[in-house]
């Protein structure tokens, strides 16, 4: 585990009960030692902290999963690394099996949308207070599904172009993520929400993506794992 804060100890909870230990606890206090008989890292540390975890991970040649946001500017300097040393790499913005779905559902919507421009859409995501980034790395997932369906462009938290996806970031008291897509006309709306009510299905499912990538090489997403690539 690269990163021990409240996910890291719920995929530990997880990982126990699916049958695997945990040889490594890294956190800003400790070091990497023990690192080399992972057969997968799986990095849910801070955004100061991922690059750093995933790169020493790669070169020492274990596969990573990564579920850290807010370091995505720098995804395509992993992605480079990993192919340099021939590793593995899977990044998901959440790894919730209801959030994936979600994704499509939000990608067959965009699709429908784009041929009624009188609708405008914006998003909402809601986190609790120990969040750091925002928007959510979910949230930017979805809207780029989005503009890549559409006429937007880009989108913004204080959105004042017409090509911008408007996106409401709110943090309140132990949410775990809940975030809304709405589509909004003259005379109607249309939305979609998901809701989650836990962290477990979070913890699962990062899980599930480290069995599924031991023993394979390259860059992957949750759609690989959940034979929803096309």
């Amino acid at each position: 585990m690269l990163g021990y804060g409240t996910m890291g100890h719920a995929i530990e909870r997880a990982a126990v009960l699916r049958g695997h230990e945990i040889v490594l606890r890294k956190d800003s206090s400790s070091s990497y030692d023990n690192l080399e008989m992972a057969d997968v890292a799986i990095d849910f540390s801070i955004p100061a902290a991922a690059v750093v975890n995933i790169t020493t991970a790669l070169n020492a040649g274990i596969p990573v999963i990564s579920g850290t946001t807010g370091w995505l500017e720098d995804y395509e300097i992993i992605v480079k690394q990993c192919e340099e040393v021939g590793g593995t790499f899977l990044y998901a913005s959440n790894f919730s099996l209801g959030v994936n779905l979600f994704f499509g559902l939000n990608e067959y919507l965009a699709g429908l949308m784009a041929g009624f421009p009188e609708y405008r859409v914006r998003m909402k995501e809601i986190h609790h207070t120990r969040k750091l980034d925002a928007p959510s790395g979910t949230a930017i997932t979805l809207a780029r599904a989005i503009i890549d369906r559409s006429d937007y462009s880009s989108w913004a938290l204080q959105a004042t172009r017409p090509d911008e996806i408007p996106i409401e970031a709110l943090r309140e008291s132990d949410i775990p993520g809940t975030h809304v897509i709405r589509y909004e006309s003259a005379v109607d709306s249309i939305e979609i929400t998901h809701t989650a009510n836990n962290r477990e299905g979070f913890a699962l499912g990062a899980v599930v993506a480290a069995e599924w990538i031991f023993g394979k090489k390259g860059i992957f997403t949750m759609k690989d794992v959940l034979g929803m690539a096309r």
